[in-house]
């Protein structure tokens, strides 16, 4: 590869910001005043994901220890699956060969849904969670 070229980037898949909530149905009635709607997730089991256009956000009350960006690979920003995309294995290899520590690893030797977690430099968790 020359000077010019670069590498494409690594494609982590749909994104969302995941928040810890502390009382789910007050930050539902929140989000909803700024226009996000439910999109998937059961309340009574405390988590839901509402949409705005794009822009996605999940609220999880008591099942994360903070707020984390959220990436999905294998779905669309609709939650659809995609015909073509990076396993989260191959990612995680991909992230391993240049250095970057984990904090949970996807299991290797398998297919289908997987996840790992790595944590950035001001200790802001980023979940690549993988549900095809």
């Amino acid at each position: 590869m020359s000077a010019t070229e670069t590498e494409p980037p690594v494609q982590l898949g749909a994104f969302s910001v995941s928040l810890n909530v502390k009382d789910i149905e007050a930050s539902t009635a929140f989000y909803q005043k700024l226009g996000f709607t439910p999109f998937a997730g059961d309340i009574s089991q405390n988590w839901l994901i509402l949409k705005n256009g794009e822009a996605v956000v999940g609220l999880f009350q008591g099942v994360l220890e903070r707020n984390a960006l959220t990436f999905n690979p294998g779905w669309s920003q609709d939650a659809q699956a995609l015909d073509a995309f990076t396993d989260v294995r191959e990612l995680q290899r991909e992230l391993k060969s240049q250095g970057i520590p984990f904090a949970a690893e996807a299991e290797e030797g398998t297919t289908g849904p997987g996840s790992f977690i790595v944590v950035d430099p001001d200790g802001n968790p980023v979940i690549v969670d993988q549900h095809v």
